[in-house]
């Protein structure tokens, strides 16, 4: 095909989506009786009105970014991690058994907030690993393991909470006490309240991803498992391991995330702390066709819709579930025209182009 009308396919293909959802949003919002800029003007002043603001869009930002991250490492595998929620609430789980049982002097707080972090990392590789193994030894579908792991771990939470980890002051399901101050991760300023090495994981963790995935052996072993397991065997790759260490990093990425939440965003550990993240994740790495290098960028939009319409309930009486209502419809747009666009113009996609894992794969 012609490069300039490649490109000019592509574009709209872009753009027709997000135009046709912000189209739908809007008869949505006038149908109720609001006016659509309104509703643009809370969202922007709910996310960006201040420092204190847009420090709130980037404490969604970071365990959003960290999941998406690890989600694109096990689609290109060809696997759907659905239990990438629950591999944040374990690696949430560790870091606050280390939270309350590691006692260090504030003066080692930097220490201890890394060890917390690797322990995170660690409870999350351990979810993930067994997600893995049930697929690779027995046969469970990941989908199926994944989302088994998702209820129990939110269950095990809720023991501990209300038991062994319950406030002195007596049985709670609400949360345990807040951890002791070494333990936290620290805000840079009251007026910029986010963790800068934090930031600086989520920026490491996507340009070391970014290089396994297109600079080594592994990452080509990954793209032939996820293209086709059989023919990658056949042509000596290690499909079970190569797998399973997709999982673990994954399972990594997400304790990592969990952590966050429990270390900064809350300071302590509560039912359901990782919030959703994990299947928002999930609609990132969907509305982006597994590219990586567009995660930070997405992530943040998602982050900041999510974090302004908090303001649409005070500001206009609006539920703030509109956002998700209007993230949903993107990425239905995003995934019919990327169909679309299969079907009737193969040539546009790209060399770069990642397929999507097949549901019912093995």
């Amino acid at each position: 095909m012609n490069p300039p009308r490649a490109i000019a396919i592509q574009i709209a293909f872009l753009l027709l989506p997000i135009a046709i959802s912000l189209a739908v949003g809007a008869a949505l919002v006038i149908a109720v009786g609001r006016d659509p800029l309104e509703v643009v003007d809370a969202l922007w002043k709910g996310a960006f009105k201040d420092s204190r603001k847009l420090g709130g869009v980037v404490n969604f930002w970071i365990p959003l970014t960290l999941v998406s991250i690890g989600l694109v490492v096990t689609f290109r595998a060809g696997l759907w991690n659905i239990g990438v929620e629950g591999q944040m609430m374990m690696g949430a789980l560790f870091a606050s058994w280390g939270a309350q049982y590691i006692l260090l002097d504030e003066s080692l707080s930097p220490l201890l907030n890394i060890v917390l972090i690797a322990l995170a990392a660690l409870g999350g590789m351990f979810w993930a690993f067994i997600v893995g193994i049930l697929k690779i030894r027995l046969g469970v579908n990941e989908i199926f393991g994944g989302v088994a792991l998702n209820a129990l771990v939110n269950v095990i939470s809720i023991y501990l909470i209300s038991g062994p980890w319950q406030p002195r002051i007596g049985g709670s399901a609400q949360g345990t006490e807040p951890f002791p101050a070494p333990a936290l991760l620290p805000e840079f300023s009251a007026r910029f309240p986010t963790n800068l090495f934090m930031i600086a994981v989520v920026i490491a963790a996507f340009l070391i991803v970014m290089i396994l995935l297109n600079a080594t052996r592994w990452g080509l072993n990954l793209k032939a498992v996820g293209a086709n397991m059989r023919s990658a065997l056949l042509l000596g790759v290690a499909t079970e391991r190569t797998s399973l260490s997709a999982f673990l990093v994954c399972g990594a990425l997400a304790g990592i995330a969990g952590s966050y939440r429990v270390l900064f965003t809350f300071d302590n550990l509560r039912p359901l702390a990782s919030g959703g993240i994990g299947f928002l994740g999930l609609l990132v790495v969907l509305l982006l066709s597994i590219r990586l290098l567009w995660v930070p960028l997405i992530a943040f939009a998602f982050a900041a819709i999510l974090t302004g319409s908090t303001r649409l309930q005070i500001a206009l009486k609006l539920d703030s579930s509109l956002a998700g209502v209007l993230q949903g419809m993107l990425v239905l747009f995003v995934i019919l025209f990327h169909g679309v666009q299969e079907v009737f113009f193969p040539g546009t996609l790209g060399d770069d182009d990642e397929q999507l894992p097949e549901v019912a794969s093995d």
